[in-house]
């Protein structure tokens, strides 16, 4: 019996065993797959963002655009080609183009030579801006073949606008059709726009336009459905990153003179796009030192509201920028308070003229505090000498109404709980009460010597 009882001990204690074993075997597998998911996501996500020890940085956008371009934000610009149209054949190297835009005025700011405009881009050339659609716009010398034409509006800094009908494309052709400069209506199109050309200060802004890219929501919903997710390279001076949000950036690190900036549309696995256009690359040239209307508002020497006629055309005086420092010099309160201090002292102590002995007061408007103490000053001692001079109270002013217990004394001639005073007695009285009366009256009217002395000195 007990030899029965070991044994029984003796197989739970290995089955006990061989369950904790299972239990760490387990934890073990999954402890390493968490492992290895952590892995590949910091893979991923250091795809996406720019190495701190690279020399290109992102920054926040400067403050002025971010304030301009909420003057902006009320427009839904509406952008249509009307000729060249689609497939349209032309026997010519010359070709008109007329445009049409709606919900957004273009102009440009004769002074600041900067204002919303449109971005007018011939196959994969650099853009031209266009801040007048009432002419035809002329294109010359173009090759004969295919070629496309994209537009799109644009912000005074030449930030794109993404609101839905603010890009057009048309595909034309000279003579006859080729394969070259044709993108495939259908599939995604990357258009590049901005950095370009010559730039004076940073941040630099980098921005794009994108034709059938699906909102990533979209995109990501199912992995059995024929939506790709996309994704933006860029590659400046061989140095790369990737976007994942279809907004302007702004950046800062440029190397002096010659910069390259390329663009590539990527799907969800990160291969290229297939389609004409989807892969460009752009020189730049940065020239720190110089200045111009743009360098100027990235790096905050132009205020929002000096630069406001960039944005809004009926603005047409423009400060320039030394006034626009001077305005904003604080100035000293004490070179305007000093001479108003002057004038109230002159006040509080006038000048006596020799002929009329009375005091000479100018014209003068001070602040509101210093006409409540004018008013005081001036009227207060002339009342109170006059009453001093005369010592006698005007009959014509309020009698004070006094009691008779206050005048008449128990005991008096003219008073008597018996008998009524006769005629003699009242007549005999009356200079008496009339003097007592006259007494009382000045104690209460007139004022105390305290004040007045306190005024004439």
């Amino acid at each position: 019996m007990g030899g029965n009882c070991v044994l029984e001990r003796m197989n739970c204690s290995k089955l006990t065993r061989v369950m904790v074993s299972c239990l760490l075997i387990l934890c073990f597998s999954w402890g390493l797959t968490s492992c290895r998911d952590r892995v590949q996501g910091t893979e991923i996500t250091n795809q996406v963002q720019i190495k701190p020890s690279e020399r290109i940085t992102e920054v926040a956008p400067p403050p002025v655009l971010q304030e301009l371009r909420q003057k902006l934000e009320k427009y839904q610009p509406q952008v249509k080609i009307l000729s060249p149209q689609r497939d349209q054949l032309f026997s010519d190297t010359k070709v008109k183009v007329q445009l049409e835009l709606q919900d957004l005025p273009i102009f440009k700011n004769e002074t600041l030579g900067m204002g919303p405009h449109l971005h007018l881009i011939v196959d994969n050339q650099p853009y031209q801006a266009i801040y007048d659609i009432s002419k035809p716009i002329t294109l010359e010398d173009l090759e004969p073949g295919t070629h496309t034409l994209r537009v799109f509006a644009s912000r005074p800094w030449h930030e794109s606008f993404k609101n839905e009908g603010a890009y057009a494309q048309t595909t034309f052709h000279l003579f006859t059709k080729t394969n070259k400069n044709n993108p495939d209506p259908n599939l995604p199109l990357l258009t590049y726009s901005r950095p370009k050309g010559e730039y004076f200060a940073e941040p630099i802004m980098l921005d794009f336009y994108l034709t059938n890219a699906p909102l990533h929501l979209v995109a990501q919903e199912s992995l059995k459905d024929q939506i790709n997710d996309w994704r933006v390279q860029v590659t400046v001076n061989s140095q790369s990153f990737t976007l994942e949000n279809w907004q302007p950036i702004y950046l800062k690190g440029f190397k002096k003179g010659i910069n390259w900036v390329q663009l590539a549309f990527l799907d969800e696995q990160g291969q290229e796009i297939e389609n004409d256009f989807n892969n460009t690359v752009r020189l730049i040239n940065y020239q720190p030192g110089k200045e111009d209307t743009l360098s100027k508002l990235v790096q905050g020497k132009l205020s929002a509201e000096a630069a406001l006629g960039i944005v809004n055309p009926t603005v047409t005086t423009i400060p320039t920028e030394v006034e626009v420092t001077e305005k904003a010099t604080p100035v000293e309160p004490e070179r305007e308070e000093t001479p108003v201090q002057e004038e109230v002292k002159t006040i509080l102590q006038p000048e006596v003229t020799e002929e009329t002995g009375l005091p000479v007061i100018e014209p003068f408007h001070p602040e509101s505090e210093q006409q409540e103490i004018y008013p005081k000053k001036e009227r207060t001692p002339t009342k109170k000498v006059e009453k001093s001079k005369t010592s006698q109270p005007k009959p014509a002013e309020k009698e004070p109404v006094i009691p008779p217990t206050e005048i008449f004394e128990p005991g008096s001639k003219t008073f008597n709980s018996d008998l009524p005073p006769t005629l003699p007695e009242i007549i005999e009285d009356v200079p008496k009460v009339k003097s007592e009366l006259q007494q009382e009256v000045e104690k209460k009217v007139l004022p105390e010597p305290k004040l007045e002395n306190e005024i004439v000195e």
